[in-house]
């Protein structure tokens, strides 16, 4: 069966969440989500915004993929910001992971998207499976944290 990349909105929101969850929650991530308010605001504000860009892969009503992200203004042109990038866990390492990135790559090319940016763990699969679709390390750029409690 094929796959369609739709672009989701606010109305996606619980579907957003329950695929979000049903990923994140397992290994290696193992997420604790249970806090439901606190989800509900982490989808909101990558969903939320106007310069939102979600994207559901689907193999015919279901959702095999999920990408949440933002649209950037860049001095070196407009970015596509992913914030989450997910294949539903019992489909991964079949190929759906690269037709998605490569489908979500497609559509905002045609809204005027020069790069794609996105953080991940370096100790983890995703790392792997983002190197071997064409993405490279910023050599000047880490990401920096300061714990406030």
């Amino acid at each position: 069966m094929a796959y369609e990349l739709k672009q989701l909105t606010g109305q996606d929101q619980e579907q957003m969440i329950a695929f979000y969850t049903g990923v994140f929650t397992q290994p290696p991530w193992n997420d604790d989500w249970s806090d439901k308010a606190q989800l509900s605001s982490y989808i909101e504000d990558l969903t939320g915004n106007k310069n939102s860009v979600a994207f559901g892969f689907f193999q015919g009503e279901e959702m095999v993929g999920l990408s949440m992200g933002s649209i950037r203004h860049w001095y070196q042109g407009t970015e596509y910001f992913i914030d989450e990038f997910c294949v539903r866990t019992d489909l991964q390492g079949q190929g759906i992971g690269t037709a998605f990135l490569n489908a979500v790559e497609d559509r905002v090319r045609t809204m005027g998207v020069v790069h794609i940016f996105l953080l991940t763990d370096r100790d983890v699969p995703a790392f792997a499976f983002y190197r071997k679709n064409g993405f490279t390390m910023l050599e000047k750029n880490t990401a920096l944290k300061k714990t406030l409690l």
